[in-house]
């Protein structure tokens, strides 16, 4: 028996777009803008996961403390940093600027339900880490490995 399948004009437009952010990630090793909001540079990150816990490093390097925000919800953390833009010298003649300046931000999903007023952060030459409790019914579902007989 076949299925039916409605007809989606932009079906294919999103198919490309996905396309070519992979194609773009590949190359140039990670997403540098948002595909939402042009101009937002995205962090890079590591999230791995522990049986207790859930670990995320993300890179912001020259951002202050005072300037990063962490909001951590029970299936994804949110990270939104500020980094401003140094004053340009009128004796200066620039040759090559390739720093970025100007917001940072990322909405990373989680691989594990976690306790959000357990979390805590903190930033170590650029890296921000922020380990995150699972919850119970998270540990209780990590995956096991089953032997096969």
């Amino acid at each position: 028996m076949s299925s039916l399948m409605r007809w989606d004009p932009f079906r294919g437009l999103m198919r490309m777009q996905t396309d070519l952010d992979r194609l773009f990630e590949e190359f140039f090793g990670r997403p540098m803008l948002s595909p939402e909001r042009e101009g937002v540079r995205l962090p890079s990150v590591d999230v791995s996961e522990t049986d207790t816990e859930v670990v995320v490093k993300a890179e912001l390097p020259g951002v202050s403390r005072d300037n990063i925000e962490v909001e951590v919800r029970p299936e994804s953390i949110s990270i939104a940093a500020e980094m401003s833009k140094e004053e340009e010298q009128k004796e200066q003649t620039w040759h090559r600027r390739e720093r970025v300046w100007g917001r940072y931000e990322r909405v990373i999903p989680l691989p594990a339900e976690v306790i959000t007023d357990q979390a805590k952060a903190k930033l170590k030459d650029g890296v921000l880490e922020v380990r995150m409790t699972k919850t119970e019914r998270a540990k209780a579902s990590t995956a096991r490995k089953v032997k096969i007989e």
